[in-house]
């Protein structure tokens, strides 16, 4: 769906139409949505798989239509603070789109259809904003319209969601016995660069509903509620997942760069304002939007035809893009200039698209598409949870209440604490790898005839008589 509206929605709300400060906007108004977010997040998680899925995506047009009903008549910071709880809404039932997609087609097509919505979602973000930027800029259109053209298409997106066909199964309370294990989720083997065979599997397999582990390494005791069942499946899943310590601290990352970006997302705009006041000057948000948006997708589809071994630059990449993420923040921070500011969020978004495609596939290479899902809810949830912190220390009134100008020095260092992190891990792994050989290559030289055992030679050369 298209929603112009969304790159000039701070103009609007500081504007004559809303008339709120921009005290207002970022400590009373914007911490509602991270808030919301958090609380409705598991909630709607489970009741999506629950009740499969469709009456969710008519929940979400549902509360698409309210946040822009409320945003176009509603006055004052209590309405504006319904909107953004209602958004949180809009944003915890998302996750039931992609996993709506996934249980109509058929898993040979997971790859293509996950493709094809991918893409949409993109050119349809950069559609809107070059259509909105061009509206303002040429037509001089009011903000207010741009508003009402984003609720005639949720409301069209609406209507279309009530003719979706009703899942007759779900990934895991409606799940089929007697499907084979699944595939891996859509997308990754065709991304990955990296060799991966000098890591193991990672909890491939998949409980089915009568409690049996697909193939046959696990099994567990079947409590007589089916809920109940599929929440200690969901326990021992994760349980076994994070063990892989490849894939917990690429979640790692992804959750704590998640609530970083998602964070910078939600204020940037007000500090756009902060440099150059709406009122008085020619704003480009719209085209600084699009751009970002197609310059990071076509950082993560570039990065593909990457050859490196994740396995062992991965986290140092992790710490490099991480300094390049900071440095950007500082850069938006410290520059008084409007164009070094919208430089400084493009930089920080292609770089925040490039990682986090390698960090989702890097995730993905060895789960199933029902441990995928598990994974990424609960690598979303924590990212929620570390953004919902830092809106509440940095944000919220009853924390440090910090002027938008001061955030985004905070979130400068946020980004290098996780470059720090994530760089002295990554020399750790280099220099323990480096070591290796080196231990390895001595004892080759020294033993060249020594590789195996005497008994190692006489099972050999057993086989091959």
């Amino acid at each position: 769906m298209l929603k112009p509206s969304e790159p000039f929605l701070i103009p609007y709300l500081s504007g004559p139409d809303k008339n709120l400060t921009s005290a207002e906007i970022t400590n009373e108004i914007f911490p509602v949505w991270t808030y919301s977010y958090l609380v409705l997040l598991l909630p709607v998680f489970i009741l999506t798989d629950y009740i499969r899925y469709k009456p969710v995506i008519v929940l979400q047009g549902i509360s698409f239509i309210v946040t822009w009903l409320l945003l176009l008549f509603g006055q004052g910071v209590k309405a504006m603070q319904a909107v953004e709880f209602f958004y949180g809404m809009v944003s915890a039932t998302e996750v039931a789109y992609y996993a709506y997609i996934y249980s109509v087609v058929s898993p040979e097509h997971y790859q293509k259809v996950s493709g094809w919505c991918r893409s949409v979602t993109l050119v349809a973000y950069t559609a809107a904003s070059v259509l909105a930027q061009l509206l303002v800029s040429l037509a001089s259109l009011s903000y207010f319209y741009l508003n009402v053209i984003t609720l005639a298409s949720v409301s069209v997106a609406f209507l279309v969601s009530l003719s979706l066909p009703m899942p007759k199964k779900s990934m895991f309370f409606h799940a089929n016995p007697s499907k084979d294990v699944p595939p891996k989720p859509p997308g990754k083997d065709a991304f990955l660069a990296g060799p991966q065979k000098d890591r193991g599997p990672v909890c491939q397999g998949r409980f089915t509903i009568s409690g049996n582990l697909d193939d046959g390494q696990l099994s567990i005791p079947k409590p007589g509620n089916v809920a109940l069942r599929v929440f200690v499946w969901w326990f021992r899943d994760l349980k076994e997942c994070y063990s892989s310590k490849h894939l917990f601290y690429w979640s790692l990352w992804w959750a704590f760069s998640t609530a970083g970006f998602n964070q910078v997302l939600n204020y940037v705009q007000i500090l756009w304002d902060y440099k150059a006041p709406s009122q008085n000057s020619s704003i480009y948000n719209g085209a600084v939007e699009a751009i970002g948006t197609f310059g990071g997708a076509v950082a993560a589809f570039a990065v593909g035809y990457v050859k490196v071994n994740w396995d062992l630059l991965g986290e140092l990449a992790l710490g490099i893009f991480s300094v390049v993420n900071a440095g950007s923040l500082f850069l938006m921070h410290y520059a008084t200039n409007i164009w070094a500011c919208y430089a400084g969020y493009l930089i920080f978004k292609s770089s925040y698209m490039l990682l986090i495609t390698i960090a989702v596939f890097q995730i993905a290479v060895n789960l199933s598409v029902e441990r995928y899902a598990l994974v990424f809810g609960i690598n979303t949830f924590l990212a929620l949870l570390i953004q919902t912190i830092i809106t509440v220390i940095v944000v919220d009134p009853r924390g440090l209440n910090l002027p938008v100008s001061i955030q985004f020095l905070v979130y400068g260092s946020y980004f290098a604490f996780i470059a720090g992190i994530f760089l002295m891990r990554s020399i750790y792994s280099i220099c323990s790898a480096i070591c290796q050989n080196k231990v390895q290559s001595s004892a080759g030289s020294q033993n060249p005839d020594g590789l195996y055992s005497e008994g190692s030679r006489n099972v050999t050369m057993g086989t091959r008589l």
